[in-house]
């Protein structure tokens, strides 16, 4: 492969990056605006809100279905999250991102707020099934916020949407936000 080729794909792969973190932000802020739209008794769940953003992503043609599936799930697992440390500790969303707000765009963290806070009900019953699973992986895609590898429990911080790369420390693929007190 020519170095002119190789510079073509990894263009290719940085605009195919670019639209997934992209699409990840916008699923997101149709993920809040769902749950946002009802009253406490009409509101649908997490896993509904999802499902309805997933399909407008593949109805607006931003992604094709198992993109949007993908996506779908990292959005279902970040705000899950957030919800259990909301519900099991009482804290701020502040304390579970783990860094200054003022690093993170208002726009991203207005549709995390929004979502996470409603996803608090929702996080007894997934305790109680045991089907909470914060696992991250290099190449998904997560909301910002620290990370620590499963490995060697090295760090690393995303300051605003993207996908998780290998670890820097021992290159470890499998990561988890950090351990919180309840």
């Amino acid at each position: 492969m020519s170095d002119k080729d190789k510079d073509s794909k990894l263009e290719s792969e940085g605009k195919l990056a670019e639209r997934l973190e992209q699409a990840y932000e916008n699923m997101l802020e149709r993920v809040r605006d769902a749950l946002e739209e009802f009253d406490d008794e009409t509101r649908p769940r997490l896993r509904q809100a999802v499902a309805h953003a997933r399909e407008r992503a593949v109805e607006l043609g931003e992604l094709s279905r198992e993109e949007a599936d993908r996506i779908g799930e990292y959005i279902r697992r970040d705000l899950s999250e957030a919800g259990d440390f909301l519900s099991r500790t009482g804290r701020e969303l502040r304390d579970w991102l783990r860094f200054d707000i003022e690093l993170l765009e208002a726009r991203f963290l207005d549709m995390l707020l929004g979502a996470a806070d409603r996803t608090r009900s929702e996080i007894a019953a997934m305790r109680e099934t045991g089907t909470i699973n914060f696992r991250y992986h290099t190449g998904e895609i997560a909301g910002p916020g620290t990370l620590f590898c499963e490995h060697c429990d090295h760090s690393l911080t995303l300051k605003r949407t993207g996908h998780i790369p290998p670890c820097a420390h021992c290159h470890g693929t499998e990561f988890r936000r950090p351990k919180r007190a309840s």
